[in-house]
């Protein structure tokens, strides 16, 4: 459903324009509705809502011990509706908790979205790299 990058900016009052491709996507299968929450690698995760209540349900699930990472995604998740001209305001909490000031890259990952910081997705790739590849994507034939 989702995929590619796209480097974008933020305008001053924290929007994302939606690239053409998602924002079709999101308002003709989703209505436009979405739901951004955090992310363990200190990116911000969008999804059509209902993936999101799937999601919310699997959290729901978690054993005990869990319970911590569940009041951050699910205690850090706002619910929001693409405006008349495919964009969608990141709130100002989720965009500290994230890094997010101007330069953002927004990567489609099948059912969902990744919003990073530009710099900071670079720092991620580029550790990536130099690591190799990871034994369980060997397999993995191009």
């Amino acid at each position: 459903m989702f995929e590619g990058a796209a480097a974008l900016t933020l305008d001053d009052k924290g929007r994302l324009s939606m690239p053409a491709r998602h924002r079709e996507t999101l308002a003709t299968q989703y209505e436009g509705r979405i739901t951004l929450t955090r992310h363990p690698d200190r990116c911000l995760v969008i999804y059509p809502r209902p993936v999101w209540e799937a999601k919310r349900a699997e959290l729901a699930q978690m054993p005990f011990e869990a319970r911590e990472w569940v009041r951050i995604i699910v205690g850090s998740a706002r619910s929001l509706e693409l405006d008349s001209a495919g964009r969608v305001l990141i709130p100002a909490e989720l965009r500290t908790v994230a890094g997010l000031e101007r330069d953002v890259v927004l990567i489609g990952l099948e059912n969902r979205l990744e919003l990073w910081d530009a710099a900071t997705r670079a720092e991620h790739e580029k550790a990536a790299l130099e690591a190799g590849v990871p034994d369980a994507f060997k397999r993995f034939i191009f």
